[in-house]
């Protein structure tokens, strides 16, 4: 197992997830929260990363974080929380998740950020009224 800082060294200039575009340093791997290419938000050398990604029925979402103990068992090394109880149930128990149990305190707002634009985006649109005026 190498350090996270060895890693990043590593992978800092080269990466297949690395999209550079206008001046900024982009980042498409998973469990990226804001996808950008950088230490703190890099969710491939770290030990312990947090995703939040859309519900699979496009209800909700999904909380997603790294199991340490299960580095040599690939399909047990995410752990999947899904979050359907509305906005405000989901946006706490993500809080609590993070901050309160102290997995990655640092990526709490952005965690939450990301939920919540997920959660607007699957509200329906609603059509404004328009105000037709009667003829008489």
């Amino acid at each position: 197992n190498m350090s996270a800082d060895l890693q990043w060294m590593l992978i800092k200039n080269n990466s297949s997830f690395l999209v550079k575009r206008s001046k900024h340093a982009f980042s498409r791997e998973p469990n990226n929260l804001k996808n950008r290419h950088s230490f703190r938000f890099n969710g491939l050398v770290h030990k312990r990363t947090v995703g939040v990604e859309p519900a699979s029925d496009g209800k909700g979402v999904v909380l997603v974080t790294k199991r340490s103990k299960c580095v040599n068992r690939p399909a047990k090394y995410y752990s999947k929380q899904e979050f359907k109880k509305g906005s405000r149930k989901t946006l706490t128990s993500i809080r609590t998740t993070l901050g309160k149990n102290r997995y990655r305190k640092d990526l709490k707002n952005a965690a939450i950020r990301r939920a919540s634009a997920i959660l607007q985006s699957q509200k329906p649109v609603l059509k404004k009224a328009r105000g037709n005026k009667k003829k008489e």
